[in-house]
This record gives C-alpha cells, structure tokens and sequence, in this order.
C-alpha cells in the first residue's frame, strides 16, 4: 500500500498504512457551469432566472479557483418567488398521494442518469452528498408520499416551506428538509448557503425534468442568512426550516421573532461530540474510527475522544502509530490557523501532551492532525473547539464518569460508543443526552432514522416518520396558527417589568374577605418569595381571591425542584407512570364538585357547564394513562448490515404558560402530555382565571406523584414568561398570552435553544382558539412532548 507492490499482508497489518486516494475529475460539472456561463442566477417557477442589476456572490473552491458567481435575491425576486410557490403548492398538493409519489421515484431515474454531474458538483463545492445518498432519500420519501393518507390521517401540509441553511451545511442536510417537504404536498423555497448552491440549483432542474410542477420547488440565493428572514417576512410563508451552524441559526431566530411564522432549528454544523471507548472495545478498530471521524476532509461536528483509564497507553500507543504521515489538513483560512495555534498553546499549558503526524508548517492554512492527550474538560479546545484537526482526549474510570463526560456538551447531537459488552452499550445510549448512538461506528446516516436534537442541538426532529410532522398539521381547526404581523417595537430588556396593580384596603368587613391562596412548588404549597399577592377577579370585577404574586426567584425554585426528580420520573417504566396518572385522575373525579365551584366562581359559567368541564378533565387524564405505553419506538429496518432502534424521551423540564379559556381542561391536558412522556412541568396558570389551577393543588398533593414533577407559580404572565425564558434549564415553553409575549419568546429562547409552542391570546377571546375537546389534540400534544433518540447496532 502506499505506493508500494512488495509489500506484505503481514507488513500491512503491521504498518496499518492507508492506500493512495483515487484521483477525481470535475469535467462534466464544469461543462454544466460552462453552459450557465459560470454565472447562476435564480430557479422561479420552473426556470432559471438571472435579473439585471443584482449584486453577485463569487464561490471558490478549496484551491482558491473561482467555480462561478451568484446572484443575490431582491424584494421583487422574493415576492415572485412566494407567489410562485403558492401557485405551486396547489398543483403539487392537488394531485394524489399516488401521484406525488411517482414523480419523486420518477426523479431516482433522473439524478441516476445524471449522477456524474451531480457528484462532481458535490466534490468540487464541497457540499458532501454521493448520488447514491441522494437516491436513498428520494426512495424513503417516495414511499411516504405514497402512504400519507394511509399511514397519517387526519393530517395536512402547512403549505409553503422556506428552508434555509448556512455557508457551510452539506447537501444531505438540505435535502433532509426538502424531500419530506415536498413529501407531504408542501411547495418549497430554498435559501441554500455557498457550497449547496450550485447543487440546489442543478437538483432544480432535474426536479422540474421528473415531473414537478412549476413553482413547487423554488430556488432563491444571497450573500448571506438574512435573506431567509427576508423570505420569511411574506405572508405566503406558512414555515421556515433551519439547518447549519447554530451562530446563523440564532439570527434567524431573532430576525423572525415576531412575524408569527414557526421557525425550527437544527444546529447540525459545530456540535461537539463524545467519541468513547471502552476497556471492553476492539482497540484497533476504534482508533482507526476515531482518526477517520476527527481528521477527515469536512466534518460538521467537533469529536471530543473518552478513553478508560486502564486501556489509555494501549489507544495512545496505536494512535501515535497510525497518525504517522498523515498529511496536514487545509483549514478555511489563515485566520483559523491563528485559532488553532492558540488553542494548542492553551491546551499545553493546561498540561496537555501533543499527538502529531508531522511538525506543523512555519505558515500557511494547514494544520497536522493533533491528539490533546489529558485535555481538561474546563479547556477550550473541549468546550469551545476550533475549526481544525484537533482531538482532545480525556479520560474517565467507571461507566457513570463515561456518561457524565459525554453529557458535559451543552450540544446534544449525536455520539459514538465503543465496545464489544451490547448491554454496556444499550445502558450508556439511554443514559446520553444525545439524539443519535452509533455503537462501534460513527456518522452513519439514513433518512429512516429519526434525529431530534437534544439539549442546544436544535429545536425539531429531522428523519423517520417522525421528522415529517413538522410539515403537517392537524386538518382540524384544533390548533390554528400564529397570526402573520409585522414585529412590534419591543424592549426586550423591560419585557415583564412592569409593576402588578397596587391592593387597596376596601375596609369590608373580615369575615367576608377573599381567600388567599397559595403556590405549589416542589411538593409544597407556599407563598411567593416576594412575600406580595395579587388580587383574582370575578366576571364581574369584584376580588373573590388572592393568589401569590410569584416572580424569577419562585421560578428558579420550582426548576430546581423539577430538574431534581425529573431523570428519575423518566427512567421509571411507563406502566408505572400510567399509574401515577390514574391517581391523578382518581383525586381529581373525588374533587369534582369543588373544582366545578371554582370553575364557577372564576370563570362565571355555569354550574352544569363548569360539571361537564370536570368531567371532560377526568377523562382526559384517563385519555393520557393508555397513551403512556402506546407510542415508543422499535426497530427501523435499513439498508446497511445493522440493527437500528428509536424510542421516545421526555424533553426534561417543561414550562407551560396556560390559556385563559378552559382552565381546568387546558392545564389537565397539557400537565398529562408532559409527566406522561417522562418530562417535568413548571406551570403559570391564566392570569386572569387562577383559581382551577389553585384549587388543583389539593388533587396534586394526594396523588401519588413524586415532589417537584409538577409546580404551579402565580402571578404576572409576562413576568414569568421571561423568567422561564431566560432560565437554561428549561427545555420547552408551551404559551398562551400576548403578541409581545409570542415575539419575546422567539426573540429570547435562542441561547439554549427552547422548543416553543406559541398561540395567541387574542384569538383565545374571539373563540378562534384551540379546540380543548378535540380528539386529534391528543397526538399532537404528544408528540410535541418528546424527543426521539436513535441508536445504530451494525452487524458483521
């Protein structure tokens, strides 16, 4: 190998060099780019369009030649481009799931004639798909296209789909988005970054030469990620998508708060990830995964390798041996090369020891592969890694110190395990903070793998029959949208300052005097640490009660409380979690006429009404005790030699922001979704009707529940929105409120990233709002409280 033909088998195995690369031509892609002149313009409504007077973006390659320039899209661009995607939309979603399906498994046929092309591309903008990938895809979701009405009733597409990436975002990434879009009979508008630009532009034709309809598949370019904020300010947009570096992910975020369009995230570039070995693994093989997964050409995430302590000398020893002539590797530019000596000058101070193929070069824009062996946890490189071949090590003795280790990411995005013990592996998956476990392997992919970002690793699930949801929603008016607005002028720092209304003695008599009520936090009931209480009116403004005026301080409280007994809550079985359930809905059947009464009382329904909103309550808990162990996962059946699996797991903590309307039903409902998929809740009941949610405290504490899994702070709504907004604990926030309350949120939960469930309160009063009674809130609710874990086993 090597260049060599004497060599030995034994020889090799003893060297364990690598062969000499195949050489690549980029001809055919060139000829395509000649054709366009080396000039793209914009893909609408079926053609390429290249208008007078735009502003260009020059992409080059890794060489520093120039590959072609693009256009950057105007206001009148996006808007042809929107109306010509609704146009499209409604000739793709009108046709039938059959016929949807044979134009994406005619377009296999097409990117197979055309797959030389579509690999050169690919090699020569860096944008990391194989033919064989892409077709892989277009199988999958074919398949869902055909079995959408079978397979998801009562489910249709949102509509338009804008699905932005960043600069440095692979093609697969893209496509992951787009395919399941279409999929579904959604019409999509693609802001694609440099590198899948060209690509994006030439699967544009080729989906318009399988059979797509015009406008269905739009392609519009920039110089950067505000143009998707940009696109996503039309009002034809029903969705925006997100996938890339988390940094242009957050100016999206904030960029589109308050536009009342959903935006998803997922940050797939620049997570860091554990690579651990275990004394029980195959030395050999997981040295040569882990030089192959941090050192290769592009890689989206930063490997973090954990080694046992007892088999450290044995991984160093091999990776010393096999690093030697490793080449040194091409960083972006020479300012990286900057960072990256910082980072190894710290790290040897830090008492790191160095791990190199060869000497780093006197200048330039390369780097040898570098191993940090003895990297502190606490050091940059670790925490905050540098685009470059470096691989920190640490080491851990016992498997707990292993997961403890692999959590210390804020980043949840995937992990690799290896050993040969499969129940070690089973245990330390589950135990990861990760959306994908690769056992004995490392970055394998299929689109029937569902992959939800966990902790700061993004905001949906992308893969699977789960990843397709977020292109649906419920064809009942259960769930309406956000309002499409125009953000409002917004003080973000004041946002839930303001001053709750002075309590005024009225000097009527004490025997008469509203009941004061207490919070629930962490098992107790109590007062708000301020010590101050607001007053509770009825329909017709008198005070009836009051309730504890609870702030940031009761909040960290009931989130401390929450984180402590949450794992625990989720690890316990889930018939044992229906059981705790039912003797939630036991209590509260035997409190029937007293929370009816206060129903009464807060709400000003009547007694008959307010009876039939408990009963309703009663059976929905019983709705969420035979969901516990319904949905949970199994077996994905894949194309490579392997065994793959996905279950479902609770987000961690919860906050829920509850509606006015419905007071007993919204809070039953929403508090069953979350502690039945293993999650805790930090609850704020409605503002303007408290006093169900108070008087549910006496069912919470007779029920069996463990202390802390559910707490109910009172008091300002906006107050305590951002003080669940702004707390890093809390995974989701499920809100009902103002359309400044909508806007901060979008805003403010970007760093970590929250998962946001957003309705208005204003379509709430004029009854437009969610349907508390209908029967597909059940799954859509519960799929909203989980997020989806995939584990890959191969085989030999």
């Amino acid at each position: 190998m090597a260049g060599s033909t004497d060599r030995t088998v034994h020889d090799i195995f003893v060297n364990m060099e690598y062969g000499p690369t195949a050489s690549c031509t980029t001809a055919t892609a060139q000829a395509w780019l000649d054709h366009h002149s080396r000039s793209l313009g914009l893909f609408i409504d079926g053609n390429f369009v290249r208008p007078a007077d735009r502003q260009t973006r020059s992409l080059v390659d890794s060489k520093g030649c120039n590959v072609c320039s693009t256009v950057c899209a105007v206001e009148d661009d996006i808007s042809q481009c929107a109306s010509s995607a609704v146009a499209g939309y409604k000739a793709w979603s009108g046709l039938s799931c059959y016929q949807r399906a044979k134009v994406l498994l005619r377009l296999v046929s097409v990117v197979g004639q055309h797959a030389q092309c579509v690999s050169e591309l690919c090699e020569l903008c860096e944008a990391s798909c194989s033919p064989s990938t892409l077709i892989r895809l277009l199988q999958y979701y074919s398949s869902w296209a055909q079995l959408r009405d079978t397979l998801i009733t009562n489910w249709t597409p949102l509509g338009v789909v804008a699905v932005v990436v960043s600069d440095d975002c692979s093609l697969y990434s893209l496509m992951l988005k787009v395919l399941p879009a279409l999929a579904m009979g959604n019409s999509v508008i693609v802001i694609p970054g440099r590198s899948t630009t060209p690509p994006s532009l030439l699967l544009a034709q080729l989906f318009i030469a399988a059979g797509l309809p015009a406008g269905a598949f739009n392609v519009v370019t920039g110089s950067d990620v505000a143009l998707g904020a940009r696109v996503a300010q039309n009002h034809s947009i029903s969705y925006v998508t997100y996938s890339g570096n988390k940094q242009d992910g957050l100016t999206l975020c904030k960029a589109t708060a308050g536009m009342g369009v959903p935006v998803s995230v997922s940050p797939c570039v620049g997570a860091t990830c554990p690579f651990i070995i275990f004394e029980s693994a195959d030395i050999d093989s997981a040295v040569d995964g882990a030089i192959e997964a941090a050192f290769k050409k592009k890689k989206e995430v930063h490997w973090v390798l954990c080694v046992q302590e007892s088999v450290l000398d044995s991984v160093v020893s091999r990776l010393r041996q096999r690093m030697v002539g490793m080449k040194c590797v091409s960083l972006p530019s020479d300012e990286d090369r900057v960072l990256v000596e910082a980072a190894v000058q710290e790290a040897q101070q830090q008492g790191a020891t160095l791990v190199q193929s060869c000497a780093a070069p006197p200048s330039g824009s390369q780097y040898p592969p570098t191993v940090f062996c003895g990297a502190a946890p606490s050091s940059s490189c670790v925490v905050t890694p540098s685009a470059g071949p470096l691989l920190p090590l640490m080491t851990f003795r016992s498997n707990t110190e292993a997961v403890t280790l692999g959590n210390h990411s804020p980043h949840g995005q995937a992990a690799s395990i290896w050993t040969e013990d499969l129940t070690l592996a089973l245990e330390t998956a589950k135990s990861l903070s990760v959306g994908s476990v690769w056992v004995n392997s490392h970055s394998v992919s299929d689109p029937c793998l569902p992959i939800s970002g966990h902790k700061d690793s993004g905001t949906c699930t992308d893969g699977g029959q789960e990843g397709l949801y977020q292109f649906l929603r419920p064809s009942s008016s259960s769930s309406p949208p956000l309002p499409r607005s125009s953000p409002v002028p917004l003080d973000y720092t004041k946002f839930g300052t303001a001053a709750p209304p002075a309590i005024i003695p009225d000097g009527s008599d004490s025997t008469s005097a509203p009941k004061p009520y207490l919070q629930f936090v962490g098992g107790k009931a109590c007062k708000a640490e301020s010590g101050c209480s607001v007053a509770v009116q009825s329909p017709g403004g008198s005070i009836i009660a009051y309730c504890p005026d609870g702030g940031r301080k009761d909040v960290r409280n009931a989130v401390e409380a929450a984180i402590k007994v949450q794992p625990g809550w989720m690890k316990k079985s889930p018939s044992a979690r229906a059981q705790s359930l039912y003797s939630l809905a036991k209590g509260l059947e035997a409190k029937k006429h007293d929370m009816a009464a206060s129903i009464n009382v807060q709400t000003g329904l009547s007694l008959e009404e307010a009876d039939g909103e408990v009963e309703l309550s009663i059976a929905r808990l019983s709705d969420w005790v035979a969901y516990c162990d319904k949905v949970q996962g199994g077996i994905l059946h894949v194309p490579q030699s392997g065994s793959a699996l996905s279950f479902p797991e609770g987000l961690g903590v919860v906050g829920v922001v509850l509606p006015d309307r419905n007071p007993l039903l919204s809070m039953v409902t929403l508090i069953g979704a979350a502690i039945a998929t293993g999650n805790a809740v930090v609850m704020v009941p409605s503002q303007k009707h408290p006093l169900p949610a108070l008087a549910f405290i006496q069912v919470l504490q007779a029920s069996d529940l463990p202390a802390g899994l559910v707490n109910i702070v009172t008091g300002s709504r906006d107050q305590l929105t951002a003080a669940l907004a702004t707390h890093s604990v809390i995974k989701a926030i499920w809100y009902w409120g103002s359309t400044e309350g909508c806007q901060y949120l979008q805003y403010t939960c970007t760093s970590p990233l929250k998962t946001l469930r957003l309705f208005c309160q204003k379509d709430e009063e004029k009854d437009e709002g969610r349907d508390w009674t209908h029967p597909s809130l059940l799954e859509e609710t519960w799929r909203n409280a989980v997020q989806w874990k995939s584990m890959w086993i191969p085989t030999a």
